[in-house]
């Protein structure tokens, strides 16, 4: 068994133990940011991690309706700019915990006066000492340089931070049974095979909302561990000019979850097939479907850590150690 599909099969039992171990976190967390009542949320992360802040952007806006933007960590660490951020709640993703750019843009947010939060992995690291809250993510060591179960934890912290701060009981009933469901997940037949993309040279992965934010770490899987160019488009923006990419043969991926974008996303769907492109659907079963919306994204993301390793594999390619990757990146 590969690592990938080793440590991927295991967020079942890292979310379980972060819901056991993080409740005090998010309580006191949550009653913190509420006392601050954040003008707006800036993320701040890279790769998977900034991939995880278009989830947490989707969440709290659609959750809260708290305007959420996203950061350029090079306008802190580069340019030595400080931003005016002291009615901000800093939101930083990192797996270590120690690039220089996430730590840069963390200083600079606690010198303008923002509650700073840090969903990191590493608990030790340099950004959780720096950060007014340290949320431990709880993955373990990550040895693929992929990356699953950090993922997948990130948006469970998330969506329980979001939970708290909100006070929906609705959804914090559900996040108690997302152990479960991902774990009959592992165990469910796989839906994307190496015959579906052996011939591609490129892909594009389309998703509406919540989709989308899941998109764009299908199409950075698909490149890291198969070595085929994706690109991730909201299935709306995909209308607006990049559409023309169907004058030439296209396969395109379809994220299907059953939320409240579902109809128009449908509808978008609808008009690629038309128009001669060749879609194949990741999608969640009928007991899938009737899961909170919201936790939707993560059994989709499960399913397709696990297919993506195999395709990989019938490739010829190790999923563990894709060529010119490697699993800490250092950026400034």
């Amino acid at each position: 068994m590969t690592l990938m599909r080793e440590e991927a099969s295991s967020s079942w039992q890292k979310i379980q133990q972060q819901n056991l171990s993080n409740k005090a976190v998010y309580q006191q967390l949550a009653e913190k940011i509420r006392a601050f009542e954040p003008a707006f949320v800036y993320m701040v992360g890279r790769g998977t991690s900034d991939h995880a802040g278009v989830f947490a952007r989707y969440l709290i806006e659609v959750e809260l309706g708290v305007v959420v933007a996203a950061a350029a960590p090079s306008v802190a660490s580069l340019f030595s700019r400080q931003l005016k951020l002291n009615k901000a709640l800093v939101l930083l993703i990192s797996q270590s915990g120690r690039s220089e750019d996430l730590l840069a843009q963390g200083r600079a947010a606690k010198q303008s006066g923002a509650l700073v939060v840090a969903l990191v992995n590493d608990i030790s690291s340099p950004l959780a000492a720096l950060a007014d809250y340290a949320i431990p993510l709880l993955a373990g060591p990550e040895k693929a340089v992929a990356a699953t179960k950090s993922y997948l934890c990130t948006l469970s912290a998330l969506l329980q931070l979001v939970a708290h701060w909100k006070q929906d009981q609705a959804l914090l009933d559900a996040l108690d049974s997302l152990p479960a469901a991902l774990q009959q997940v592992v165990e469910q037949p796989a839906q994307l095979h190496a015959e579906h993309i052996k011939t591609l040279r490129h892909s594009v992965v389309l998703g509406r909302a919540f989709g989308y934010a899941i998109s764009r770490e299908i199409a950075l899987k698909i490149k890291e561990v198969c070595g085929i160019q994706a690109e991730a488009f909201s299935s709306a923006e995909f209308l607006h000019g990049p559409i023309s990419l169907l004058n030439q043969p296209l396969t395109l991926l379809n994220v299907q979850l059953h939320d409240e974008s579902t109809e128009a996303h449908e509808a978008q769907i609808a008009e690629v097939k038309k128009r001669g492109g060749v879609v194949l659907t990741l999608a969640l079963n009928a007991e899938q479907q009737a899961i909170h919306p919201r936790l939707q994204p993560l059994l989709l993301m499960q399913r397709f850590y696990l297919d993506i390793e195999a395709v990989a594999l019938a490739l010829g390619h190790n999923p563990d150690a894709p060529v010119g990757l490697n699993k800490v990146t250092s950026t400034l």
